[in-house]
């Protein structure tokens, strides 16, 4: 009985010592808030309702106030960058970079934001100069993030290979597929300089660093049949189809003209109606129906592109197969199907884009790096009608 009297006291006494311990918490959290001036909470309310220039000029006046926020310069420093006001926020990070009592932490995290305004405002330069001095800091990883979006617009590629090299190391995120895209870039370089020889090992350099990069070898028969060598620009674009085959849709019309630069166009032709049939793909489509009205005639490039709209019902099939009709209808007929012709086409214009997979921006020609979200190898080679249409 004595223990249970006990246990009884001791739980009534945590119980009033827990009770206290939230009166006071509270006390004290409405003593601070009281402190707060009013411009922080509507500055906090217009940030809630998606009024990011009302909340600027709100937090504003909380700095008049209280200079001494130091985490609402950071959050007004971030504000401004967001609206583009890079000017606004570089002077209110520098300011607190200048302030005596900021802490180590505090004047690293400032160094980051610092080193965002200067990217924003495309001085990068000096962003590239802040974030060198944070390699060795506990933001490492951010510079070096940082430095290598530095370094792609600066079309600095060798020195994008190796921070992203070292960020792989740093994230444990493979970058073998940006890697290779930059020695597909200095490829490029290399090959408008003329210096074919450089180029290939750039872009043996890219298969080294990633085996799938299909850009290496699309380039690799670029240079071969640049040279002559249309045998050896077969064999690099053949390889694609052990990579992805999907891409192979970029390379058809280059592996039709170096089979009829080497007198085997049949042969070339068959290769593609092979690969549409097991791959279908409206770019792929396009070029066998060209090749084969130039080889075959008409009435075999219609029977080919029927054939293919049986097998995938498309708007953009539809459109080629209209087009491939014109080509066999009597003149007296045409005037009506050019009229739906040119209504189909009109429609499937916008259907005709790529479009990336990582931020949705289409674009009318394929693109390695996508332009809007600066991704590699982001595009699929499809129309956006196909894209829509893949499970």
């Amino acid at each position: 009985m004595d223990f249970e009297l006990w246990w009884l006291f001791g739980f009534a006494l945590f119980f009033g010592l827990g009770w206290l311990a939230a009166r006071i918490d509270i006390k004290q959290l409405l003593s601070e808030s009281r402190q707060l001036p009013r411009s922080y909470f509507k500055g906090l309310n217009f940030l809630l309702n998606e009024q990011p220039d009302k909340a600027i000029e709100a937090f504003i006046e909380v700095v008049k106030v209280d200079p001494e926020t130091v985490e609402l310069h950071f959050g007004l420093g971030s504000l401004f960058r967001r609206q583009g006001e890079t000017e606004r926020a570089i002077r209110m990070h520098r300011n607190l970079l200048e302030r005596p009592d900021l802490g180590e932490e505090q004047r690293l995290h400032a160094m980051v934001e610092l080193g965002q305004d200067y990217l924003k405002a495309g001085l990068l330069d000096r962003a590239e100069e802040v974030f060198l001095k944070l390699k060795d800091s506990p933001h490492r990883a951010q510079a070096l993030k940082f430095l290598l979006e530095i370094f792609q617009q600066e079309k600095d590629w060798t020195r994008a290979i190796a921070h992203a090299g070292e960020l792989e190391k740093e994230s444990g995120q493979s970058a073998q597929k940006e890697i290779a895209n930059y020695h597909c870039e200095l490829a490029l370089s290399e090959a408008t300089h003329s210096r074919p020889d450089a180029a290939r090992r750039h872009l043996d350099a890219a298969l080294s660093a990633h085996r799938k990069c299909v850009r290496a070898n699309i380039l690799l028969g670029d240079l071969a049949a640049g040279a002559g060598d249309h045998a050896g620009a077969i064999e690099a674009w053949k390889r694609i189809e052990q990579q992805n085959p999907a891409y192979l849709a970029l390379v058809a019309q280059r592996l039709l003209e170096s089979h009829r630069a080497l007198g085997r166009t049949e042969e070339g032709l068959t290769l593609l109606r092979g690969y549409l049939a097991s791959l279908p793909s409206l770019d792929m489509l396009d070029v066998a129906f060209q090749s084969t009205l130039d080889v075959e005639g008409a009435e075999a490039a219609y029977n080919l592109v029927k054939d293919e709209l049986r097998r995938n019902q498309t708007l953009l099939g539809l459109d080629k197969l209209l087009e491939a009709q014109l080509l066999v209808t009597p003149a007296e007929r045409r005037h009506d199907l050019e009229l739906v012709r040119n209504l189909i086409h009109g429609h499937t214009r916008r259907l005709a884009r790529y479009r990336c997979e990582n931020c949705g921006f289409k674009a009318r020609q394929f693109y390695w790096h996508c332009p809007a979200c600066g991704g590699w190898e982001t595009y699929p080679p499809k129309r956006s009608e196909e894209f829509e249409q893949s499970p």
